[in-house]
């Protein structure tokens, strides 16, 4: 690490920044919660995507990429899948019909993923994977007094861990059960949570001491994490909303059957996202996916750029909350703009860069400081290298637009159209193709042929995408 700047990050379980020591140099670890496939993820999910993959790059530069280890998982189980599956497909056996439900929400959230800039995790698990790791840690659960069989569920005893409540900072004897835990009377108290349910026949299901059942939502993730980065890890990240229920259940389960004092040493919660100012929710309207973004004109009647999205996000820091706007997409995309692309330009990364995510992901500090190197770069090749390693490292690095041939020649038509305009003096109408064409990321220069003395018109692309 000769010459890094110490890594600091913000902890949810302490409430406090510190200085981040992982346990084994050699191989940090991390883990983020993932999608549970039924349905295309949100641009509300887009934002643990992104920032973590941030911290992902900024661990492989300060330890390398062959030291660390990030884990990201897929929920491929879960009662929001079953019922996806038999509105969709009511005509399929129910396994075959959560097969393509999961298939096809699975693909399009990694193709999502890589859109948005995001490196491959180190191993994505589906929970499907893990059941004989669950079935394990329910056993050792139960063996340890920590949990108790009831009307054909096994349920985890929030009472018998005397500190259970720590990462929320929740007292026990106040809180209400949480959004997937319904308050029935076989439960020896409210905030109890099921570890293994009984499957009817047409559910999925597996075979297990207690039954063929399937599994609760949270032992998923402690037996996922536990499988392929070991019993206590360094980093546990995801969205601000996973505190509780879950978060704290996983370390319930993980630390009561396991025997250790933590499960994660360091826990990170990226902040809320509203869109236009206001709670995304398909009440209000303004429910908007990944793809749609990405690939329909849904929002603010355009497709949007991958890299658009993703600096958009990042210009806010990620404890922070986050108003998703037009108007914000619209300043990333003009940024972006105005950016070199440094082709295959290479060099080392800017020490102020990394100084700025050193300090817990500080990445509105380091895009400023990339647009510094930016302005150097479009002045002075000699920057370029230095900008290209700065820009990789967060994700943004700008590249070189491939127009199809429909749509060059579209441009070609209105610059022409342009110039007989400017001919017939209609400057008004010249203007307006001028302006319209700008507003797409097209700048037109104009000047005189050398030879006919005649007006001539070029055109560039100054945007990502137009």
């Amino acid at each position: 690490m000769g010459g890094m700047p110490t890594l600091k990050l913000y902890n949810t379980l302490t409430r406090e920044k510190a200085d981040f020591r992982p346990i084994d140099p050699l191989n940090v670890r991390m883990y983020v919660c993932g999608p549970t496939v039924y349905d295309y993820a949100h641009i509300g999910n887009a934002r643990p995507i992104i920032v973590f993959d941030v911290l992902f790059r900024l661990l492989r530069h300060v330890y390398g990429e062959s030291h660390v280890t990030y884990a990201r998982n897929i929920t491929d189980v879960d009662d929001k899948i079953n019922a996806r599956a038999r509105r969709d497909y009511p005509g399929l056996p129910l396994n075959e019909a959560i097969r393509r439900v999961t298939e096809k929400t699975e693909t399009q959230f990694l193709d999502d993923a890589a859109v948005l800039g995001c490196l491959d995790p180190t191993v994505q698990p589906r929970a499907t994977e893990s059941i004989a790791e669950m079935v394990e840690i329910i056993e050792k659960l139960l063996a340890k007094g920590h949990a108790y069989q009831s009307e054909g569920e096994v349920l985890f005893d929030t009472k018998s861990m005397t500190d259970y409540g720590q990462l929320s900072k929740r007292n026990l004897d106040e809180q209400q059960a949480g959004a997937r835990v319904a308050v029935e009377a076989h439960k020896k108290n409210p905030g109890d949570f099921v570890l293994w349910k009984l499957s009817q026949e047409h559910e999925p299901g597996w075979d297990s001491p207690w039954g063929r059942g399937r599994p609760g939502w949270h032992i998923e993730c402690s037996a996922m994490s536990g499988r392929y980065l070991g019993e206590v890890f360094d980093i546990h990240g995801g969205g601000l909303d996973l505190i509780f229920p879950h978060h704290e259940n996983e370390i319930a389960q993980s630390r009561c059957a396991h025997g250790t004092d933590v499960m994660a040493n360091v826990w990170m919660h990226n902040g809320f996202l509203q869109v236009e100012g206001r709670k995304m929710s398909k009440s209000e309207g303004n429910f908007v996916t990944i793809y749609e973004l990405l690939h329909t004109e849904t929002f603010g009647g355009r497709k949007w750029p991958g890299e658009v999205l993703r600096l958009a996000m990042l210009m806010t820091h990620y404890r922070e909350p986050i108003d998703f706007s037009i108007k914000r997409l619209e300043e990333a995309e003009h940024l972006l703009s105005r950016w070199p692309v440094p082709g295959d330009a290479t060099g080392e990364v800017d020490a102020a860069v990394v100084a700025a995510l050193a300090d817990d992901l500080n990445t509105v500090a380091a895009i400023q400081a990339l647009h510094g190197l930016a302005q150097k770069a479009s002045a002075d090749a000699q920057y370029l290298g230095a900008f290209a390693a700065s820009a990789a490292l967060i994700g943004v690095l700008p590249k070189e637009i491939e127009l199809d041939e429909a749509v060059v020649e579209e441009i070609d038509g209105r610059v022409r159209a342009r110039l007989e305009l400017l001919k017939a003096k209609n400057y008004t109408e010249a203007d307006s193709i001028r302006a319209d064409l700008l507003a797409r990321g097209i700048q037109l220069k104009d000047g005189k042929d050398p030879e006919t003395g005649e007006r001539v018109t070029t055109w560039e692309v100054k945007r990502s995408q137009i």
